[in-house]
């Protein structure tokens, strides 16, 4: 399609875009109608036996694209996450996208919707971000259905002897809503169940989630959920879903959800849509199917991780990396002059409110200052020891003065070089030399390593993620991270990979402190595991886990035209 000018709506580009049959996408990489299974005209989901069918065909080139620490706006990565693979199709390559289905928690909140924004999109927009194939209602069922047979054996008699007052599985729920925070279920007598408190994380919280997206095949998603822990028995025994005959249903549940569904963009490279766990509290990448399978039948395939490198990216390379035995040929890091302004002291960005001038009006001692933090995201990079480009995504208020500052300082901290992007008015058409920046970085030397090792001890291997991720001079382990660090040590979870949970809105643990943050300590309050999935997260400062709707959530805008059936006020 044609850009226009001035940028219409996201959802007007979106529903005026000339939509391919998804069979005509996937005859363009190679697959047939026997490989998919068909949900309508335009989606469908890629059966598994794919890699091995094309196991033959040698790895195409793997880009994970990361971010600067945000706004709260967010610094358009998934549009740039589209915008380069459609960059790479303008140069003839065959490209593929991965991303996560996105939760109906900031859809309906107040971040918006995952699908990329302007020309750089992938379509049917609508569906991408409401239900799509249904994966997270399976995820949302897997896990409640583990919960109900939790309550339901301690009703029954109990005979496992698990202790209820010590039951670590909440329920979900993929909504933003605080008031399911901490709940007390088995109200009513004896007819209703045993009395405890529990409570509600949102469905991308759940490890069945984190699960989903680390899998490998059916056989490991049986074997994963079967060793999800729930909790204890009296005796301090682990109790499994093994132990509770619920894993077997699960996987059921979840059988169709672990083929990745494949969609297109605007300009019609395939996209693969699969898994979508929460960055800041669980370990924020799409599947480790999807990219598998997309690097068997592309010459690049772009995922994209959640926040910035000290968050998604980190636990992009420590855990989803470990689990797949895939590594990265290049990171690109996407920053905008207006946040580095901000880190820079210029101003607060506040969600609703119009950004102050001193972050729209051209300020170059601002932007150097703010810059500290884009060079730290370099570096955290370049620990992985792997090429970095950097990607700015400009604005009309950014003047060439902080154009040219910007990218000389993002080489002087060591990124292969800095390009300035348009695709959100141009398309694939204003992210060529992006890409032509990233198939160059893909071609230099890459000596791949990952930051701890897994038989360091627990305490040890926070510490190592917090002074030199998040340049911390220390941990302060709490009462319960302490004992829990005794507790997962006595079970022999002390061999698995770390998963942090903490704000995506500063390199530290307090959402305040913005640039480079100094002369701290990170607190760690709790340390909780996923057996299952085969991670330990610690949660630094006040992180929660279901979080809360805003003033004035996105859902009030939304409606259907009831004349025509279309959805309006969707972004």
């Amino acid at each position: 399609m044609s850009p226009q000018h001035p940028v219409p709506s996201d959802l007007e580009i979106a529903q005026g875009a000339d939509v391919l049959p998804i069979l005509s996408i996937a005859e363009s990489v190679g697959l047939g109608p026997d490989d998919l299974d068909l949900y309508g005209k335009y989606k469908a989901k890629v059966h598994l036996d794919v890699e091995k069918r094309f196991a033959d065909r040698p790895r195409g080139k793997y880009v994970d694209v990361t971010a600067i620490t945000p706004t709260p706006l967010g610094e358009g990565k998934t549009t740039t996450v589209i915008g380069l693979a459609q960059g790479l199709g303008k140069l003839g390559k065959r490209v593929f996208t991965c991303i996560r289905q996105p939760s109906q928690g900031p859809t309906f909140g107040i971040k918006g919707g995952a699908a990329g924004g302007g020309y750089s999109q992938v379509i049917p927009m609508e569906d991408f971000n409401l239900h799509l194939t249904g994966d997270l209602h399976a995820v949302t069922a897997a896990h409640n259905l583990l919960a109900a047979a939790i309550d339901n054996h301690i009703h029954h008699g109990n005979a496992l002897g698990i202790n209820p007052f010590n039951v670590s599985w909440p329920r979900v729920l993929d909504l933003n809503d605080r008031n399911l925070r901490q709940v007390v279920v088995g109200l009513g007598g004896k007819p209703n169940g045993y009395p405890r408190e529990t409570g509600f994380d949102i469905s991308v919280a759940s490890e069945v989630m984190a699960i989903l997206a680390l899998a490998s095949d059916l056989r490991d998603l049986r074997e994963r959920l079967g060793r999800i822990v729930i909790g204890e028995t009296m005796k301090r025994k682990p109790v499994t879903a093994e132990d509770l005959k619920a894993a077997g249903a699960m996987a059921v549940l979840l059988k169709d959800a672990l083929m990745p569904t494949l969609l297109q963009t605007l300009e019609h490279t395939p996209a693969l849509v699969h898994a979508g766990p929460f960055a800041n509290i669980a370990h924020g990448n799409s599947s480790v199917i999807a990219d598998r399978i997309a690097l068997r039948l592309g010459d690049f395939v772009v995922t994209e991780s959640g926040f910035g490198s000290d968050i998604g990216m980190e636990k992009f390379m420590n855990i989803k990396c470990r689990a797949s035995g895939l590594v990265p040929d290049c990171v690109v890091i996407v920053a905008t002059i207006r946040a580095l302004k901000m880190h820079g002291g210029a101003g607060r960005v506040i969600a609703g409110r119009p950004l102050p001038e001193a972050l729209t009006g051209e300020n170059l001692e601002a932007l150097e200052s703010g810059c500290a933090n884009l060079g730290a995201h370099i570096r955290i990079v370049k620990m992985f020891g792997v090429p970095v480009v950097v990607a700015v995504n400009r604005f009309t208020t950014d003047t060439d003065r902080e154009v040219a500052l910007l990218e000389r300082l993002a080489v002087e901290a060591g990124a292969e070089t800095a390009v300035m992007t348009d695709h959100w008015a141009q398309g694939g058409a204003g992210a060529v030399n992006l890409a032509e920046a990233v198939v160059a970085a893909c071609e230099r030397p890459k000596k791949f390593r990952f930051l701890y090792d897994l038989d360091l001890p627990i305490r040890t291997k926070i510490e190592i993620i917090a002074t030199r991720i998040y340049g911390a001079e220390g941990v302060d382990f709490l009462g319960p991270a302490e004992t829990q660090i005794k507790r997962f040590t006595r079970l022999g979870y002390d061999k698995l990979p770390i998963c942090m949970a903490k704000t995506h809105l500063s390199l530290s643990h307090e959402p305040r402190w913005k640039g480079v943050p100094t002369n701290f300590r990170l607190p760690v309050r709790d340390i909780r595991a996923s057996v299952g999935a085969g991670f330990l997260y610690p949660l630094c400062g006040d992180m929660r886990t279901m979080p809360g709707l805003p003033s004035s959530p996105a859902f009030e805008n939304v409606d259907i035209d009831l004349e025509t059936g279309r959805i309006v006020g969707l972004f």
